[in-house]
């Protein structure tokens, strides 16, 4: 078994997806990743300086997470590389970032309208409609 540091963009439109998938534990029962895939995109942290998303993953494929890039990554990330480290390296270098799931980005989108006002706009898409009419 191998640790790596992940760094890779997240694509911004689809993160509180990915949130949402995470935290209905979707992921979970991919065989033989899905438990360690999880646990890391759970506690990944948000180097604001990169613009990037990090976290420690452990893996057996060759190359570096191909099954986990093909099932998952390649979804929600662009850019991803890896770097090998020895287990609990990865997190103890990136142990002072923010979580990735703090930002705002990564929340759910917030939905501006008063009960029978107008329609409902979307902040993070900037759509509006007449939901709920």
């Amino acid at each position: 078994m191998a640790f790596y540091l992940v760094r890779a963009r997240l694509r911004m439109k689809r993160a509180a997806e990915l949130r949402a998938r995470l935290a209905r534990e979707e992921f979970r029962a991919l065989r033989p990743f899905g438990p360690a895939l999880t646990a890391s995109l759970e506690n990944a942290r948000w180097d604001p300086e990169a613009g990037e998303a990090v976290w420690e993953e452990e893996d057996y494929c060759s190359p570096p997470l191909a099954m986990e890039r093909a099932a998952v990554l390649d979804h929600y990330f662009e850019d991803l590389r890896v770097e090998r480290v020895s287990a609990g390296e990865g997190w103890r270098r990136i142990a002072g970032l923010p979580s990735l799931w703090d930002q705002p980005f990564a929340q759910e989108p917030e939905v501006l309208r008063e009960a029978g006002e107008g329609p409902a706009c979307d902040l993070t898409t900037g759509s509006c409609g007449d939901a709920g009419r």
